[in-house]
C-alpha cells in the first residue's frame, strides 16, 4: 500500500527469574498447548489476556501457577512494548528495564519521586532503568515489574 507507513513490530525478551509453561498435566495434547502458546503471543491488551484466560478455564480447569507467571510475562510484554523497551532482565536483587534508542519518554523526575532509590537510571545508546527488588518470590516480581510499567505508561502520557 501506499503512503501508509508501517512500523516494524518491537521485539522484546524477557528473562525475569519465572518459571512460565503450559505443563503437559495442564494440557496433554501438544497440539493445544502449541495453540495456547500462539494465542497468548498475540495478545495486545488487557481484553486479549482475559479472553485466553477465560477460554483456558472453560477448557482446562483453573490455571497453575506456571500458567498464571506465563500469563503475567504476556501481560509484561504488551506494556513493555508501548513503552519502547525491548528487554527486560533479572539481575541479582534487581530487574533491568532496556529502552529502544532515542525512544525514551519517561519523566525520571516522577519515577525517582515515586521510586527514589529502588531505581537508577543509566543514559546511553540504549538507556536503562534498574528497578531494585526486595524479593525472589515470582508472583510478586511480576507484580512489582506490572506496576512499574503501568506507572511507567501513565508517566509517558502525562509528559506527552
Amino acid at each position: 500500500m501506499k503512503g501508509i507507513k508501517l512500523e516494524p513490530e518491537l521485539e522484546i525478551q524477557i528473562d525475569l527469574n519465572v518459571t512460565s509453561y503450559i505443563p503437559d498435566e495442564y494440557i496433554p495434547d501438544a497440539n493445544q498447548k502449541i495453540e495456547i502458546y500462539q494465542n497468548i503471543a498475540l495478545c495486545h491488551n488487557e481484553e486479549e489476556i482475559q479472553d485466553i484466560i477465560d477460554e483456558m478455564i472453560d477448557r482446562f480447569g483453573n490455571l497453575p501457577k506456571e500458567v498464571e507467571n506465563l500469563i503475567g510475562i504476556a501481560r509484561i510484554k504488551y506494556l513493555a512494548k508501548q513503552l519502547k523497551i525491548t528487554k527486560i532482565t533479572s539481575k541479582k536483587n534487581a530487574v533491568v528495564f532496556t529502552f529502544e534508542p532515542n525512544q525514551f519518554e519517561l519523566d525520571l523526575n516522577e519515577l525517582v519521586k515515586n521510586y527514589g532509590n529502588k531505581i537508577k537510571f543509566s543514559a546511553g545508546i540504549k538507556p536503562m532503568i534498574t528497578l531494585g527488588m526486595k524479593t525472589e518470590e515470582e508472583r510478586q516480581i511480576l507484580q512489582d515489574v506490572t506496576d512499574f510499567l503501568k506507572q511507567g505508561e501513565k508517566n509517558a502520557k502525562n509528559n506527552q
